[in-house]
Protein backbone atom coordinates (compact mmCIF):
# COMPACT_ATOMS: atom_id res chain seq x y z
CA UNK A 1 0.00 0.00 0.00
CA UNK A 2 2.99 2.34 0.50
CA UNK A 3 4.55 1.39 -2.84
CA UNK A 4 7.39 -0.72 -1.42
CA UNK A 5 7.97 -4.34 -2.49
CA UNK A 6 10.39 -6.83 -0.94
CA UNK A 7 11.48 -10.07 -2.54
CA UNK A 8 13.64 -13.05 -1.58
CA UNK A 9 15.03 -15.62 -4.02
CA UNK A 10 17.18 -18.64 -3.18
CA UNK A 11 18.88 -20.90 -5.70
CA UNK A 12 20.69 -24.03 -4.54
CA UNK A 13 22.25 -26.55 -6.89
CA UNK A 14 24.47 -29.61 -7.05
CA UNK A 15 26.55 -30.33 -10.16
CA UNK A 16 29.03 -33.07 -10.86
CA UNK A 17 31.44 -33.91 -13.68
CA UNK A 18 30.72 -37.48 -14.75
CA UNK A 19 33.58 -37.62 -17.25
CA UNK A 20 36.29 -35.39 -18.69
CA UNK A 21 37.53 -32.10 -17.27
CA UNK A 22 40.18 -31.97 -14.53
CA UNK A 23 38.47 -34.16 -11.95
CA UNK A 24 35.19 -36.00 -11.45
CA UNK A 25 33.27 -35.06 -8.32
CA UNK A 26 30.21 -33.13 -7.16
CA UNK A 27 29.99 -29.46 -6.14
CA UNK A 28 27.36 -27.41 -4.33
CA UNK A 29 26.78 -23.70 -4.75
CA UNK A 30 23.98 -21.38 -3.73
CA UNK A 31 22.82 -17.80 -3.97
CA UNK A 32 20.45 -15.85 -1.74
CA UNK A 33 19.07 -12.71 -3.35
CA UNK A 34 17.22 -9.93 -1.54
CA UNK A 35 15.35 -7.33 -3.61
CA UNK A 36 13.64 -4.08 -2.71
CA UNK A 37 11.79 -1.78 -5.09
CA UNK A 38 9.84 1.38 -4.39
CA UNK A 39 7.26 3.41 -6.30
CA UNK A 40 8.39 6.90 -5.35
CA UNK A 41 5.36 8.44 -7.00
CA UNK A 42 3.18 6.67 -4.47
CA UNK A 43 5.58 7.33 -1.58
CA UNK A 44 6.70 10.91 -2.29
CA UNK A 45 4.44 12.18 -5.05
CA UNK A 46 7.29 12.33 -7.62
CA UNK A 47 5.55 11.30 -10.82
CA UNK A 48 7.17 8.45 -12.75
CA UNK A 49 10.10 7.88 -10.36
CA UNK A 50 11.00 4.44 -8.96
CA UNK A 51 13.87 2.84 -7.04
CA UNK A 52 15.41 -0.64 -7.17
CA UNK A 53 18.21 -2.43 -5.30
CA UNK A 54 19.28 -6.03 -4.94
CA UNK A 55 22.13 -7.89 -3.30
CA UNK A 56 23.48 -11.42 -3.04
CA UNK A 57 24.94 -13.80 -0.51
CA UNK A 58 26.92 -16.23 -2.68
CA UNK A 59 28.40 -19.43 -1.27
CA UNK A 60 29.72 -22.83 -2.28
CA UNK A 61 32.20 -24.02 -4.90
CA UNK A 62 32.43 -23.34 -8.63
CA UNK A 63 32.38 -26.51 -10.72
CA UNK A 64 33.54 -24.51 -13.74
CA UNK A 65 36.67 -23.22 -12.03
CA UNK A 66 37.48 -26.37 -10.08
CA UNK A 67 36.68 -29.08 -12.62
CA UNK A 68 36.38 -27.67 -16.16
CA UNK A 69 38.03 -24.32 -16.83
CA UNK A 70 35.28 -23.71 -19.39
CA UNK A 71 34.62 -20.36 -21.06
CA UNK A 72 30.87 -20.97 -20.74
CA UNK A 73 30.22 -21.40 -16.99
CA UNK A 74 28.06 -24.33 -15.93
CA UNK A 75 25.80 -22.08 -13.83
CA UNK A 76 24.86 -18.44 -14.11
CA UNK A 77 25.00 -18.07 -10.29
CA UNK A 78 28.63 -19.21 -10.02
CA UNK A 79 30.79 -16.51 -8.45
CA UNK A 80 33.42 -15.96 -5.78
CA UNK A 81 31.75 -16.50 -2.37
CA UNK A 82 30.80 -13.10 -0.96
CA UNK A 83 28.01 -10.90 0.31
CA UNK A 84 27.64 -8.11 -2.22
CA UNK A 85 25.48 -5.35 -3.60
CA UNK A 86 24.55 -5.83 -7.25
CA UNK A 87 22.27 -3.14 -8.72
CA UNK A 88 21.17 0.13 -7.12
CA UNK A 89 19.31 2.56 -9.38
CA UNK A 90 16.55 5.10 -9.89
CA UNK A 91 14.34 5.14 -12.97
CA UNK A 92 12.37 8.10 -14.27
CA UNK A 93 9.50 7.43 -16.69
CA UNK A 94 8.28 10.18 -19.02
CA UNK A 95 5.96 10.69 -22.00
CA UNK A 96 3.22 8.39 -20.69
CA UNK A 97 5.85 5.76 -19.82
CA UNK A 98 7.18 5.61 -23.39
CA UNK A 99 10.56 7.00 -22.30
CA UNK A 100 12.53 5.80 -19.29
CA UNK A 101 15.90 6.89 -17.91
CA UNK A 102 17.67 4.59 -15.47
CA UNK A 103 20.75 5.78 -13.57
CA UNK A 104 22.88 4.39 -10.76
CA UNK A 105 24.75 1.11 -10.44
CA UNK A 106 23.39 -1.02 -13.27
CA UNK A 107 24.29 -4.24 -15.10
CA UNK A 108 24.34 -4.71 -18.86
CA UNK A 109 23.12 -8.30 -18.62
CA UNK A 110 19.90 -7.22 -16.90
CA UNK A 111 18.49 -5.79 -20.15
CA UNK A 112 20.90 -6.04 -23.09
CA UNK A 113 21.69 -8.98 -25.37
CA UNK A 114 18.99 -11.23 -23.87
CA UNK A 115 17.02 -13.95 -25.62
CA UNK A 116 13.73 -15.13 -24.11
CA UNK A 117 14.70 -18.73 -24.83
CA UNK A 118 17.88 -18.43 -22.80
CA UNK A 119 15.84 -18.17 -19.61
CA UNK A 120 15.12 -21.91 -19.74
CA UNK A 121 18.76 -22.85 -19.08
CA UNK A 122 21.32 -22.84 -16.28
CA UNK A 123 24.64 -22.27 -18.09
CA UNK A 124 25.78 -18.65 -17.80
CA UNK A 125 26.45 -18.16 -21.51
CA UNK A 126 22.72 -17.99 -22.36
CA UNK A 127 22.60 -14.70 -20.45
CA UNK A 128 25.90 -12.78 -20.62
CA UNK A 129 27.63 -14.71 -23.43
CA UNK A 130 31.19 -15.96 -23.38
CA UNK A 131 32.30 -13.49 -26.06
CA UNK A 132 31.61 -10.41 -23.91
CA UNK A 133 32.77 -12.14 -20.72
CA UNK A 134 36.10 -12.96 -22.41
CA UNK A 135 36.67 -9.72 -24.35
CA UNK A 136 35.52 -6.90 -22.07
CA UNK A 137 37.66 -5.63 -19.17
CA UNK A 138 37.19 -7.95 -16.18
CA UNK A 139 34.16 -9.45 -17.91
CA UNK A 140 32.25 -6.17 -18.27
CA UNK A 141 29.36 -4.83 -16.16
CA UNK A 142 27.57 -8.15 -15.66
CA UNK A 143 26.80 -10.54 -12.82
CA UNK A 144 28.10 -10.34 -10.19
CA UNK A 145 29.75 -6.98 -10.94
CA UNK A 146 27.53 -4.03 -11.91
CA UNK A 147 28.95 -0.54 -12.48
CA UNK A 148 27.70 3.06 -12.46
CA UNK A 149 25.91 3.97 -15.67
CA UNK A 150 22.91 5.49 -17.41
CA UNK A 151 20.39 3.66 -19.60
CA UNK A 152 17.75 5.28 -21.82
CA UNK A 153 14.87 3.25 -23.31
CA UNK A 154 12.20 4.46 -25.73
CA UNK A 155 9.10 2.39 -26.53
CA UNK A 156 6.95 4.42 -28.94
CA UNK A 157 4.48 1.54 -29.43
CA UNK A 158 3.91 -2.11 -28.51
CA UNK A 159 6.20 -3.37 -31.28
CA UNK A 160 9.37 -1.26 -31.07
CA UNK A 161 11.90 -0.77 -28.25
CA UNK A 162 15.12 1.22 -28.54
CA UNK A 163 17.76 1.20 -25.80
CA UNK A 164 21.16 2.78 -25.27
CA UNK A 165 23.41 2.85 -22.22
CA UNK A 166 26.80 4.12 -21.06
CA UNK A 167 28.58 2.19 -18.30
CA UNK A 168 31.86 2.58 -16.49
CA UNK A 169 33.63 0.00 -18.61
CA UNK A 170 35.66 -1.84 -15.95
CA UNK A 171 33.81 -3.10 -12.86
CA UNK A 172 36.95 -3.93 -10.88
CA UNK A 173 40.09 -2.25 -12.24
CA UNK A 174 43.54 -3.58 -11.39
CA UNK A 175 44.11 -5.42 -8.14
CA UNK A 176 47.57 -6.28 -6.78
CA UNK A 177 46.24 -8.84 -4.32
CA UNK A 178 44.41 -11.13 -6.73
CA UNK A 179 43.72 -11.85 -10.37
CA UNK A 180 40.03 -12.31 -9.51
CA UNK A 181 38.07 -9.12 -10.33
CA UNK A 182 35.37 -10.19 -7.90
CA UNK A 183 37.94 -9.98 -5.10
CA UNK A 184 39.03 -6.55 -6.30
CA UNK A 185 35.43 -5.33 -5.88
CA UNK A 186 34.56 -7.75 -3.10
CA UNK A 187 31.27 -6.28 -1.89
CA UNK A 188 30.11 -4.48 -5.04
CA UNK A 189 30.49 -1.00 -3.53
CA UNK A 190 33.56 0.30 -5.39
CA UNK A 191 31.32 2.50 -7.61
CA UNK A 192 34.10 3.06 -10.15
CA UNK A 193 33.50 6.05 -12.46
CA UNK A 194 36.90 6.89 -14.01
CA UNK A 195 37.51 3.88 -16.29
CA UNK A 196 37.03 3.95 -20.09
CA UNK A 197 33.35 3.86 -21.01
CA UNK A 198 31.36 0.96 -22.43
CA UNK A 199 28.50 2.03 -24.71
CA UNK A 200 25.73 -0.41 -25.65
CA UNK A 201 22.78 -0.01 -27.98
CA UNK A 202 19.92 -2.29 -29.00
CA UNK A 203 16.73 -2.18 -31.02
CA UNK A 204 13.99 -4.75 -30.62
CA UNK A 205 10.92 -5.36 -32.78
CA UNK A 206 7.98 -7.57 -31.73
CA UNK A 207 5.77 -9.03 -34.45
CA UNK A 208 3.28 -11.79 -35.20
CA UNK A 209 3.91 -14.41 -37.89
CA UNK A 210 0.75 -16.31 -38.69
CA UNK A 211 -0.54 -15.54 -35.23
CA UNK A 212 2.68 -16.74 -33.58
CA UNK A 213 4.64 -14.07 -31.66
CA UNK A 214 8.26 -13.31 -32.38
CA UNK A 215 10.98 -10.79 -31.54
CA UNK A 216 14.09 -9.75 -33.42
CA UNK A 217 16.85 -7.65 -31.84
CA UNK A 218 19.91 -5.97 -33.31
CA UNK A 219 22.58 -4.34 -31.18
CA UNK A 220 26.21 -3.88 -30.33
CA UNK A 221 28.77 -2.44 -27.97
CA UNK A 222 31.75 -0.08 -28.10
CA UNK A 223 34.44 -0.30 -25.41
CA UNK A 224 36.80 2.65 -25.02
CA UNK A 225 40.41 2.22 -23.93
CA UNK A 226 43.67 1.26 -25.60
CA UNK A 227 43.62 -2.20 -27.18
CA UNK A 228 46.69 -4.30 -27.97
CA UNK A 229 47.09 -6.36 -31.10
CA UNK A 230 47.08 -10.00 -30.01
CA UNK A 231 50.03 -10.86 -32.23
CA UNK A 232 52.61 -8.12 -31.61
CA UNK A 233 51.16 -6.37 -28.47
CA UNK A 234 51.29 -2.94 -30.14
CA UNK A 235 48.37 -0.58 -29.65
CA UNK A 236 46.07 -1.07 -32.64
CA UNK A 237 43.14 1.08 -31.53
CA UNK A 238 41.71 3.21 -28.76
CA UNK A 239 38.61 1.00 -28.61
CA UNK A 240 37.01 -2.32 -29.49
CA UNK A 241 33.48 -3.32 -30.41
CA UNK A 242 31.02 -6.07 -31.26
CA UNK A 243 27.68 -6.58 -33.03
CA UNK A 244 24.86 -9.05 -32.43
CA UNK A 245 21.49 -10.28 -33.65
CA UNK A 246 18.85 -12.20 -31.67
CA UNK A 247 15.71 -14.06 -32.74
CA UNK A 248 12.91 -15.50 -30.61
CA UNK A 249 10.05 -17.12 -32.52
CA UNK A 250 7.16 -19.28 -31.34
CA UNK A 251 6.61 -22.06 -33.87
CA UNK A 252 3.72 -23.96 -32.25
CA UNK A 253 1.10 -22.62 -29.84
CA UNK A 254 -1.00 -24.60 -27.40
CA UNK A 255 -2.41 -21.66 -25.45
CA UNK A 256 -1.35 -18.21 -24.27
CA UNK A 257 2.25 -18.52 -23.08
CA UNK A 258 2.38 -22.24 -23.86
CA UNK A 259 3.97 -23.88 -26.87
CA UNK A 260 7.25 -24.54 -28.67
CA UNK A 261 9.64 -21.71 -29.51
CA UNK A 262 12.93 -21.34 -31.37
CA UNK A 263 15.68 -18.96 -30.29
CA UNK A 264 19.06 -17.96 -31.67
CA UNK A 265 21.89 -15.43 -31.20
CA UNK A 266 24.96 -14.62 -33.26
CA UNK A 267 27.67 -12.22 -32.04
CA UNK A 268 30.90 -11.08 -33.67
CA UNK A 269 33.98 -9.04 -32.71
CA UNK A 270 37.22 -8.06 -34.54
CA UNK A 271 39.77 -10.88 -34.36
CA UNK A 272 42.91 -8.73 -34.10
CA UNK A 273 41.90 -7.49 -30.63
CA UNK A 274 39.50 -10.20 -29.39
CA UNK A 275 40.25 -13.54 -27.74
CA UNK A 276 36.78 -14.70 -28.89
CA UNK A 277 35.71 -13.36 -32.29
CA UNK A 278 32.53 -15.37 -32.99
CA UNK A 279 29.76 -16.73 -30.79
CA UNK A 280 26.47 -18.29 -31.77
CA UNK A 281 23.72 -20.29 -30.12
CA UNK A 282 20.43 -21.89 -31.11
CA UNK A 283 17.81 -24.02 -29.46
CA UNK A 284 14.20 -24.82 -28.67
CA UNK A 285 12.01 -24.43 -25.62
CA UNK A 286 8.72 -26.18 -24.92
CA UNK A 287 6.57 -24.48 -22.28
CA UNK A 288 3.50 -26.02 -20.67
CA UNK A 289 3.24 -28.95 -23.07
CA UNK A 290 1.35 -31.02 -20.49
CA UNK A 291 -2.05 -29.51 -19.61
CA UNK A 292 -1.63 -30.72 -16.03
CA UNK A 293 1.75 -28.94 -15.74
CA UNK A 294 1.41 -25.52 -17.41
CA UNK A 295 4.42 -24.07 -15.57
CA UNK A 296 6.98 -26.63 -16.76
CA UNK A 297 9.59 -25.76 -19.42
CA UNK A 298 11.89 -28.06 -21.43
CA UNK A 299 14.95 -26.49 -23.06
CA UNK A 300 17.44 -27.91 -25.56
CA UNK A 301 20.24 -25.60 -26.72
CA UNK A 302 23.65 -25.58 -28.43
CA UNK A 303 26.25 -22.81 -28.05
CA UNK A 304 29.56 -22.26 -29.84
CA UNK A 305 32.47 -20.05 -28.74
CA UNK A 306 35.10 -19.53 -31.46
CA UNK A 307 38.65 -18.50 -30.50
CA UNK A 308 40.07 -15.93 -32.92
CA UNK A 309 42.81 -16.83 -35.39
CA UNK A 310 44.99 -14.06 -33.94
CA UNK A 311 44.65 -15.44 -30.41
CA UNK A 312 45.65 -18.86 -31.70
CA UNK A 313 48.63 -17.38 -33.58
CA UNK A 314 49.70 -15.52 -30.45
CA UNK A 315 49.65 -18.81 -28.54
CA UNK A 316 51.89 -20.41 -31.18
CA UNK A 317 54.32 -17.48 -31.05
CA UNK A 318 54.48 -17.61 -27.25
CA UNK A 319 55.05 -21.39 -27.05
CA UNK A 320 55.93 -23.05 -30.39
CA UNK A 321 56.44 -26.42 -28.70
CA UNK A 322 52.95 -26.72 -27.22
CA UNK A 323 51.09 -29.52 -28.98
CA UNK A 324 47.55 -28.45 -28.01
CA UNK A 325 46.24 -25.37 -29.82
CA UNK A 326 43.32 -23.07 -29.10
CA UNK A 327 40.31 -23.75 -31.30
CA UNK A 328 36.74 -23.52 -29.96
CA UNK A 329 34.45 -24.51 -27.12
CA UNK A 330 30.98 -25.94 -27.71
CA UNK A 331 28.13 -26.72 -25.36
CA UNK A 332 24.97 -28.82 -25.48
CA UNK A 333 22.49 -28.28 -22.64
CA UNK A 334 19.24 -30.11 -21.92
CA UNK A 335 17.23 -28.77 -19.00
CA UNK A 336 13.75 -29.22 -17.53
CA UNK A 337 12.09 -26.76 -15.15
CA UNK A 338 9.44 -28.54 -13.07
CA UNK A 339 7.11 -26.27 -11.12
CA UNK A 340 6.32 -28.06 -7.86
CA UNK A 341 4.12 -25.27 -6.49
CA UNK A 342 3.99 -21.60 -7.49
CA UNK A 343 7.29 -20.07 -6.40
CA UNK A 344 9.18 -23.38 -6.09
CA UNK A 345 10.83 -25.24 -8.98
CA UNK A 346 13.18 -28.19 -9.40
CA UNK A 347 15.42 -28.22 -12.48
CA UNK A 348 17.40 -31.33 -13.53
CA UNK A 349 20.09 -30.43 -16.05
CA UNK A 350 22.63 -32.04 -18.39
CA UNK A 351 25.52 -30.24 -20.11
CA UNK A 352 28.17 -31.59 -22.47
CA UNK A 353 31.31 -29.57 -23.28
CA UNK A 354 33.54 -30.03 -26.29
CA UNK A 355 37.05 -28.58 -25.83
CA UNK A 356 36.57 -27.00 -22.36
CA UNK A 357 38.48 -23.72 -22.23
CA UNK A 358 38.74 -23.59 -26.01
CA UNK A 359 41.01 -26.66 -26.34
CA UNK A 360 43.72 -26.11 -23.73
CA UNK A 361 46.42 -28.48 -22.34
CA UNK A 362 45.73 -30.40 -19.16
CA UNK A 363 49.19 -29.35 -17.93
CA UNK A 364 50.31 -26.00 -19.35
CA UNK A 365 53.88 -26.60 -18.19
CA UNK A 366 54.21 -29.76 -20.30
CA UNK A 367 54.44 -29.15 -24.09
CA UNK A 368 53.38 -32.76 -24.72
CA UNK A 369 50.37 -32.58 -22.40
CA UNK A 370 47.05 -33.74 -23.88
CA UNK A 371 44.08 -31.41 -24.02
CA UNK A 372 41.46 -31.22 -21.30
CA UNK A 373 38.96 -33.93 -22.22
CA UNK A 374 35.40 -33.28 -23.35
CA UNK A 375 33.20 -33.23 -20.25
CA UNK A 376 29.74 -34.47 -19.28
CA UNK A 377 28.09 -32.59 -16.41
CA UNK A 378 24.92 -33.55 -14.55
CA UNK A 379 23.11 -31.53 -11.91
CA UNK A 380 19.90 -30.39 -10.29
CA UNK A 381 18.80 -26.94 -9.14
CA UNK A 382 16.07 -25.86 -6.74
CA UNK A 383 14.69 -22.33 -6.81
CA UNK A 384 12.48 -20.63 -4.23
CA UNK A 385 10.89 -17.25 -5.03
CA UNK A 386 9.02 -15.14 -2.50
Amino acid sequence: SRGVLFGVNYIGEVFGTASGGFENRAYYDGRLEVVVSADLERMLGWKGLSFFANGYQIHGESITGESLGALMPVSFIEATPATRLFELWFEQRLLDDKLSIRFGQIAADSEFMLSDGGGAFINGTWGWPSITAANLPNGGPAYPLATPGVRVAFTPNDQLTLMAAVFNGDPAGTCAQSDDPQVCNEHGVSFRVSDPALTMFEGGYRYSLGGLPGTVKLGGWHQEGEVEDLLDTTIVSDSTYGLYAILDQMIYRLAEGRGISFFGRVIGAPEDRSFVDIYWEAGFTAAGMLPSRPGDVLGIGFAYTGISDDARAAQVAADPNQQVRLDYEALLEVSYIAEIVPGFTIQPDFQYFWNPGGNVPLDEADPASPAVKDAAVFGVRSTINY
